[in-house]
């Protein structure tokens, strides 16, 4: 064949795809400087180093591998995994989070959060919202995450976060995350980010609830914390890998999937597949690390061991009947799925299902590892082909899913909860009924007791004086700074749209009767009972306890400490007596100090002289449950508790009165026991073991028990 133009077009090239070649890099001695990047030069504003311009980590903290055994040829790879250069851009005002992957880099671009917010940041998690999607130009419309955390309010500007009410220094935040615990956490590690970004996503909901309400705007107060925790280190698990995530145990709940980014139990905060590809892999196909099934497709749930999972992509899920449908195609997660099909290496499912505490809001439990046996393809509802993967759960794991499924069969009436006593121990006193379970032994119930729902104050009994109300006709609104019930909060409302306590206070002022708002304003957040479906159970070695059928996220109101408020004198006399009392709270005892607060560090803000997590109480407070009380008289105490206890003051029959609310500490799982600290007296009876302040043995089972309370 005639060449054209010098061509010959007959000769065969041996050319090799750009994925097979590798790039070399001189060495410092023989290259000038490159650019803008280390070793040679600096790394601009907005950017992290990053493999290969920086070293990878020379030590790394190998936790073990608890119930994972990898198959056969499967290398978990230590150290950081190389990431597409789009991964490192600056965050964009657009706030396209660091994490977040385009469609086409790491699994299925639709949003599996997507829906309806409500008003507290919540999303109903798996409708297909188009200003949602992976592709990070797609999310320009929805939040500005980077720009959120302006020290200085620019008029106009709707998404700066700003700082009202404490006055101190600056703080830079310095994150405790060591390096290593970056790359490989540990169950102390995980409660410490899951805190801290619950915390934070709380204050931003606190600080976007005083603006000026706009309809059109979709809050993400949970992909704010989340990039700002990833930004500034607040995370761990780094590392990617197959099988156990350490300090993740199985039953653990989220009520975002930006958690369980910031903790390495699933990547991708939107997409359901979570993948990667082996180091030292030829084929350069990717194998399924986690999955999050949450109802977004055809899956068939039921079964609590078995999970028909359909695959990511397509217009199988779509119900706009315009738009043209289309089949899945083997890629991405699809792909990844398939060849852990034929490796066989176990899979960490997360199942997400309705949550019945919050509107519009869905719970994720971790179900454990998985192993995919078999793949097929079937038409969908909407007449496009997906592909379907039967998991099988690993035999010899705690139960969790399963624990939720049975739950719900109680709640609706389809199988009866085994060792109930009373269906509702509150006999109508509680607007949610409280049931009396006892699986242990032959006990019938508690000693007799009344069953009150709040404090009662003897009339000799000296309060605080009166205040005067608030004037809000309606429902006292965050940031009506003519809110005196707000005033008294230093400017802040206490309680996000939903009812949630933002933080710990020296004192929180609610709405009382003298108040013009209406009983369902949202400052009386501990005056209304229980909001959780509790039960008291018999347990093996602590008497009677209390728990939740519901899964409670952290900074729930429980319930109050209710009973007879009696003063020093009467406690004391008691004692004397020789009258034991198992029921009394103490306002007097010595409590271990905690952290339950956001960092001001990682909003910018300015952090306050004194510390608002110590309790300012105008008065102690002695109260006896012993004869008349509610469920509060049977959570038990513990060393490391899930519950505390916060100081409340409201105004009734024009006098201030103070309680005791009760909150949990971070989200309970469903059956979990509830427990708080009971404090260790100051008094010298104490020592000597005698009287209404001696010790007692702790039986809390705590890694962290000191051994006694009381």
């Amino acid at each position: 064949m005639e060449s054209l133009n010098g061509i010959d077009k007959s000769r065969v090239l041996d050319v090799k795809p750009l994925r097979t070649l590798m790039p070399v890099f001189p060495t410092g001695a023989q290259a000038p400087n490159f650019g803008c990047m280390p070793p040679f030069g600096h790394t601009p504003n907005g950017f992290s180093p990053f493999f290969p311009f920086s070293a990878p980590p020379q030590a790394t903290q190998h936790s073990p591998d608890l119930n994972h055994v990898n198959p056969p040829g499967i290398q978990t790879p230590a150290g950081h995994m190389p990431a597409p250069l789009r991964s490192y851009r600056a965050p964009n005002p657009s706030g396209a989070l660091p994490h977040d992957f385009r469609e086409d880099s790491n699994g299925d671009g639709e949003s599996s959060m997507g829906g309806t917010a409500n008003e507290d940041g919540y999303f109903d998690g798996h409708k297909d919202v188009a200003a949602h999607r992976g592709s990070s130009s797609s999310r320009k419309k929805t939040n500005r995450a980077s720009s959120s955390r302006k020290k200085v309010k620019k008029s106009g500007d709707a998404d700066a976060l700003v700082f009202v009410g404490n006055k101190g220094s600056s703080v830079n935040f310095v994150s405790l995350i060591s390096p290593v615990q970056l790359e490989d956490g540990n169950r102390e590690l995980v409660n410490y980010v899951l805190m801290n970004f619950d915390a934070l996503r709380r204050r931003i909901c606190q600080i976007e609830d005083t603006k000026e309400k706009n309809t059109d705007t979709i809050k993400r107060a949970d992909l704010k914390a989340g990039n700002i925790a990833m930004t500034k280190k607040v995370r761990t698990n780094m590392r990617r890998r197959i099988g156990v995530v350490p300090g993740v145990e199985i039953g653990d709940i989220f009520f975002f999937r930006m958690e369980m980014c910031v903790v390495g139990l699933h990547a991708p905060s939107m997409a359901g597949i979570d993948y990667m590809t082996l180091k030292g892999d030829l084929e350069k196909d990717p194998i399924a690390l986690s999955i999050v099934s949450s109802g977004g497709y055809e899956d068939e749930t039921d079964s609590s061991d078995v999970l028909i999972y359909s695959g990511q992509g397509g217009n199988t899920n779509n119900k706009d009947k315009q738009v043209a449908v289309s089949d899945q195609k083997l890629e991405r997660g699809n792909l990844a799925l398939e060849r852990s099909l034929q490796r066989g290496n176990e899979v960490r499912v997360i199942r997400g299902l309705k949550d019945d505490t919050t509107l519009n809001s869905k719970v994720y439990v971790y179900d454990g590892l998985y192993k995919i046996q078999e793949s097929w393809t079937e038409r969908g509802k909407s007449g496009g082909n997906m592909f379907k993967y039967k998991l099988v759960r690993v035999p010899g794991q705690p139960d969790a899913f399963s624990v939720l499924q049975t739950i719900r069969k109680w709640k609706d009436g389809l199988s009866s909860r085994a060792g109930l006593v009373l269906p509702d121990l509150t006999s109508g006193a509680e607007r949610i009924p409280v049931s009396l379970v006892n699986e242990v032994d032959n006990e019938k119930g508690p000693a007799y007791f009344t069953y009150f729902p709040s404090l009662k104050y003897s009339k000799s009994f000296t309060l605080t004086q009166p205040s005067l109300g608030c004037k809000c006709r309606s429902a006292c609104l965050p940031g009506d700074m003519n809110c005196s019930c707000i005033q008294k909060n230093e400017g802040e409302f206490p309680y996000t749209g939903n009812g949630i306590l933002v933080s710990r206070k020296q004192l929180v002022h609610e709405c009382g009767a003298t108040c013009s708002c209406p009983p369902n304003c949202k400052n009386r957040v501990s005056q209304s009972g229980v909001k959780v479906r509790l039960e008291v159970f018999r347990t093996k070695d602590r008497g009677w306890g209390l728990r939740s059928w519901d899964s409670i996220r952290a900074g729930t109101f429980i319930c109050e400490y209710a009973g007879e408020v009696i003063d020093e004198v009467r406690f004391k006399n008691k004692g004397d007596e020789g009258e034991t009392d198992e029921y009394i709270f103490d306002t007097r005892r010595d409590y271990d100090s905690f952290k339950w607060n956001y960092e001001p560090g990682l909003l910018d803000e300015e952090s306050p002289n004194d510390s608002v997590e110590d309790y300012s109480i105008p008065y102690p407070l002695i109260i006896s449950a012993k004869n008349a009380g509610n469920v509060a008289r049977f959570i038990n105490h513990g060393c490391s508790p899930n519950v505390f206890w916060q100081p409340v003051l409201y105004e009734q029959n024009n006098q201030s009165f103070l309680h005791i609310a009760f909150f949990a500490i971070r989200h309970i799982p469903p059956l979990t026991e509830l427990t708080y600290d009971y404090g260790i007296s100051m008094s010298d009876e104490a020592d000597n073991n005698n009287g209404p302040h001696r010790k007692k043995k702790c039986l809390c089972g705590s890694s962290k028990c000191r051994g006694y309370f009381g």
